[in-house]
């Protein structure tokens, strides 16, 4: 393709291709109100499809391509079936020609005539029609719905990072991960400790703290090791060296939680990389050893391609697309050269790999045994850094020049750019979802359930070409019932189940869709409202069950923040209003008059703690309505529970606010470490609460 595209009006011909491959003309920002694509949006977005329709003569030609196709072939590239007696055969093959010879092959190697007696996985499909052709396809056959939490559990929502203990090096880890889920799980009663992504980061120097936008979503980022719980930790022979190591991790702590310093990843991993070098140079014993080459090839070529990216990162940066030529081909001749010349590194990052690993399945299990019915809840981003290694790995199931972002609504005009290739959905089906399953099959391997950030990304999500403003996407579709098909058939594997994030707007049919597969919901209590009545606070008994409730989010201000107003100080000073700060004002406090007005009347603020303040009342309160719903779920942002002030994260801020670097704090500001969050009254009075005994 060449040149920017037709402008003007789409076509009758571009407009039906656009449909066939799944790129919509239009969109919908209210339900009275539709918006049309742009020429420039729809044939941008078939570009990255591979599909030209620069011209209109190439238009002409590929929609002849794409009619012809769909009338010869037999199969579509992935065919999905629900087990279930009442469960629907799968349209598609409902569609074929009478007397046409199925015959599938499972993953055991197992050979049936039929789909009736399938067991769950991904299969191989063949079918025979009279006239001699025939069609293969994926078949994707999974359990009717998702598994779903027996009974009621509250947990807690933490940023791991941002809670250190008198052991940490200057970050959250995963010992005190596991610390804090075999604490909750004894003394709290929680069933679920919810974690921000743990999806391995780009290094650099500064990296991006953001969690959300990860080099991997695959493995998770060995800064969260705790290098002394790593077995070979023990048999170092170099004193002098341990002992600088430590007092660097030493002064690395005291800087976050005594000197009011930020936390500092780059400082942290700098220590822990040299702490590390130490420890993989130890020889491991012979059960480590058979556990660690077990790892290696379970996790294959996957694996090889993320160590090999970490290793030439070292070498040449970390925006691969800025590589030597041959090396940004994973495949390349170049490339299988450059991993030999580098085995000694490449090995290094296969091992932090295993590592990480192994104590993120420990904290798992340290949480089941301490009673959670659910354990560690783990948190998919929605997509990958482009200068990251899942994006030089997988670089024929990303759209090339595109991102992901949302379209213009009445929260920004402007829409947005989240910067994240997207998958290409014809790729994914050709190839029957692998790399959608092998990512899910990674995360539940140390989950009892998993969050999806943004779940409506299985159905659509909001192409933005690059070089161009947010406003000049457009949405692009999923099989939504494959990605389903094949997230069940996961969760189920694994026993875990799944919370869709799903607030915002969100497409007719998909909340009730997702509901109907056993994916729970996500309902904060500022966003519960009648919006097609009064909107008026939506009544408890009105909330829906199938859901994870919570006051507030990542995302949001704090529970004590909000009742003060001091988020609306916040982003008037940070110059992030749009109106006056009287009015913005104004609006606050008549929102949270009302939710006051509704936690007074249902008796829910004269339930407090005796001897709890105004603030702790009020924060009691809003959990006790939670608790009012039906909510399968409930959880408590960690901060809330010791009356934290600050956002650990504020949308439309980059440099203006230390967005993802932290402490956990008291109202003061002051750092809260593990130790000290055991101990504090305000949270035991909180959690009481939430086990119903005040």
């Amino acid at each position: 393709m060449t040149g920017p595209g037709p402008v003007g009006p789409l076509s009758e011909d571009l407009t039906r291709l656009a449909e066939l491959h799944g790129v919509a003309t239009s969109y919908r920002p209210s339900p009275d109100r539709t918006v049309p694509a742009s020429a420039t949006a729809v044939t941008r977005a078939l570009a990255a499809l591979g599909v030209d329709a620069a011209t209109p003569g190439a238009t002409a030609a590929a929609l002849a391509a794409r009619e012809r196709e769909l009338v010869l072939r037999l199969l579509p590239p992935t065919v999905v079936h629900w087990t279930g007696g009442d469960a629907p055969g799968p349209p598609a093959l409902a569609a074929l020609p009478p007397g046409t010879r199925l015959r599938v092959l499972a993953e055991d190697g197992t050979e049936y005539a039929s789909t009736a007696t399938l067991p769950p996985g991904v299969h191989h499909l063949t079918a025979t029609a009279p006239d001699g052709r025939t069609g293969e396809a994926h078949l994707v056959v999974a359990p009717p719905r998702l598994p779903t939490p027996a009974g009621r559990s509250h947990g807690l929502l933490v940023q791991l990072y941002s809670l250190l203990s008198g052991r940490s090096w200057g970050i959250g880890d995963l010992g005190d991960l596991a610390e804090l889920a075999s604490w909750a799980g004894r003394d709290l009663g929680a069933g679920f400790l919810q974690v921000n992504p743990l999806h391995a980061a780009v290094p650099g120097t500064p990296t991006d703290p953001s969690p959300y936008r990860p080099s991997s979503r695959r493995f998770p980022d060995p800064v969260y090791l705790r290098v002394q719980d790593v077995p070979e930790y023990a048999d170092l022979r170099a004193p002098d060296r341990v002992h600088a190591l430590l007092d660097r991790a030493d002064r690395l702590r005291a800087a976050v939680l005594t000197d009011g310093a930020l936390i500092d990843r780059d400082a942290v991993w700098a220590v822990k990389r040299d702490a590390l070098e130490l420890v993989t140079a130890v020889p491991l014993g012979p059960g480590r050893a058979a556990a660690y080459a077990a790892f290696l090839a379970d996790q294959g070529q996957a694996l090889e391609d993320h160590a090999t990216w970490n290793a030439l990162a070292e070498l040449h940066g970390s925006d691969w697309r800025r590589w030597p030529a041959g090396l940004r081909d994973p495949r390349s001749a170049e490339t299988a050269a450059a991993r030999r010349d580098a085995a000694d590194r490449v090995e290094f990052h296969r091992r932090l790999a295993w590592l990480t690993d192994t104590q993120l399945t420990a904290a798992q299990h340290t949480a089941r045994e301490a009673g959670m019915a659910v354990g560690i809840v783990h948190d998919l981003a929605v997509g990958v850094h482009p200068e990251g290694a899942d994006a030089w790995a997988q670089q024929d199931f990303l759209a090339a020049g595109t991102s992901v972002g949302a379209p213009p609504d009445a929260f920004n005009s402007r829409g947005q750019d989240w910067g994240l290739p997207p998958w290409r959905p014809d790729r994914l089906a050709a190839s029957g979802y692998a790399p959608y399953r092998r990512l899910l099959r990674a995360l539940f391997r140390s989950a009892g359930a998993l969050r999806i950030d943004h779940v409506m990304g299985l159905f659509r999500l909001w192409w933005v070409p690059q070089g161009e403003p947010p406003t000049e996407g457009t949405y692009v579709r999923y099989d939504a019932e494959a990605m389903l098909a094949v997230l069940v058939l996961e969760a189920a594997r694994a026993g875990a189940f799944v919370i869709g994030e799903d607030l915002g707007t969100v497409e007719p049919g998909v909340r009730e869709r997702l509901r109907a597969r056993g994916v729970l919901g996500t309902s904060v209590l500022w966003f519960e409202r009648d919006w097609e009545g009064d909107g008026a606070p939506l009544p408890p008994e009105s909330w829906r069950a199938d859901c994870l409730a919570t006051v507030t989010t990542h995302d949001l201000p704090p529970t004590a923040s909000r009742l003060t107003g001091e988020h609306v100080e916040l982003r008037d000073r940070l110059g992030l209003s749009t109106r006056p700060l009287a009015v913005e004002r104004a609006e606050a406090e008549a929102d949270i008059g009302e939710w006051l007005a509704v936690l007074t009347r249902l008796g829910l603020l004269a339930a407090a703690s005796p001897g709890a303040s105004q603030e702790e009342a009020e924060v009691q309160a809003v959990h006790r309505f939670l608790l009012r719903t039906p909510a399968s779920l409930v959880g408590v942002w960690l901060p809330d529970a010791i009356g934290d002030r600050r956002p650990q994260n504020l949308p439309g801020t980059s440099d203006a606010y230390p967005n993802w670097r932290l402490p956990v704090a008291d109202p003061a500001g002051r750092p809260v470490t593990l130790e000290e969050l055991a101990a504090s009254p305000r949270l035991h009075a909180l959690m009481k609460v939430l086990r119903g005994e005040t």
